[in-house]
């Protein structure tokens, strides 16, 4: 992570002189993570069973805000600072809701927390670094591209995500760093996927969605003192869909999830789901979520090549698939 030989180009790195904070300084609060998963972990298949990337220490007790997906069902967590130190870290908690990951550091870490960003900052156009571990040479001048609602295949919606571009190389984890409204260094959002896009010519662009740090603050308390919120679960059909033209498709189903069992197939098109009509993701996971909580029943009308067939699904709590964190 740190001794890592790949940087980011000079003239993409942040300077100095254009932040009002001690960047170096901000830098260091963020660390490599690396998360080992059993074999047998009911998301090995999909995300591995060794996943990398990084962290934010937003505390100073060590308590590190990361991208959920990284830590999800780990057993063992090892975090790097940007001078090569080894820390032991516990999973503390991630939520599917907004994407979020705790770590706590179980040494000490001796690193500089970032606050987060608790209103509506940043807006489009404006400039931020976005890092992964390794200070200067892994961080990227970014600037936000748009605030815009994000829907993602895997039962994933945040109203209000950040896209930024040009695109960073490692981005899982990694922090958006910007200036609050003192001139100090705050925690804009943590970085989650890369996405291809077209401009107004048609050429490619790559973005990084990053989830804003703003959405981790009113559920943080829930997070610690339950591993989760502190609310019914949404339901979950364990549906890998797609958006075709102005239907959205199955592409996949989770193994033995809800979906599955219920008989959809990849290729059904979804019409509707508990009467809501479904045009586009978004719509898709509305519909879902207004079913009411995890174990309700599910009805969803959809078109399986030529046939149009209603299908009750019974959802789920995703959690209970999954293997819980261990502290050793």
């Amino acid at each position: 992570m740190a001794s890592s030989d790949w940087e980011i180009p000079p003239e993409l790195q942040p300077d100095p002189a254009d932040h009002s904070f001690d960047l170096d300084l901000a830098l260091r609060s963020v660390v490599g993570v690396k998360a080992l998963v059993p074999g047998d972990a009911f998301s090995a298949n999909t995300l591995g069973t060794e996943r990398t990337g990084s962290g934010v220490v937003i505390r100073a007790d060590g308590l590190i805000a990361t991208v959920g997906y990284l830590v999800t069902e780990a057993e063992t967590i090892w975090l790097t600072t940007a001078d090569g130190r080894v820390i032991p870290g516990h999973a503390l908690a991630f939520d599917f809701e907004t994407g979020f990951g705790l770590i706590q550091a179980l040494g000490k870490l001796d690193l500089p927390a970032l606050r987060m960003e608790t209103g509506e900052a940043p807006a489009a156009g404006d400039h931020a670094v976005l890092a992964s571990v390794g200070g200067r040479k892994h961080a990227l001048r970014a600037t936000v591209a748009a605030r815009q609602e994000f829907a993602g295949y895997w039962e994933y919606l945040v109203e209000d995500a950040i896209f930024t571009a040009p695109a960073h190389p490692s981005w899982g984890g990694a922090g958006l760093i910007g200036a609050g409204p003192g001139g100090e260094a705050r925690l804009l959002g943590v970085g989650s996927l890369v996405m291809q896009q077209q401009d107004a010519k048609g050429r490619r662009v790559d973005l990084n969605l990053v989830v804003p740090a703003s959405l981790l603050p009113p559920i943080l308390d829930d997070l610690l003192a339950y591993g989760r919120l502190n609310r019914p679960a949404r339901p979950w059909l364990g549906l890998y869909a797609a958006e075709d033209d102005d239907h959205v498709v199955v592409s996949s189903m989770a193994n033995r999830g809800p979906a599955a069992k219920a008989g959809l197939r990849e290729g059904d098109r979804i019409l509707s789901v508990g009467g809501a009509p479904v045009s586009d993701l978004p719509s898709l996971w509305r519909a879902l979520w207004a079913c009411g909580s995890a174990g309700c029943r599910v009805p969803v009308h959809l078109k399986r090549e030529s046939k149009r067939l209603d299908i009750t699904v019974v959802s789920a709590d995703r959690r209970t698939f999954l293997k819980a964190p261990k502290l050793h």
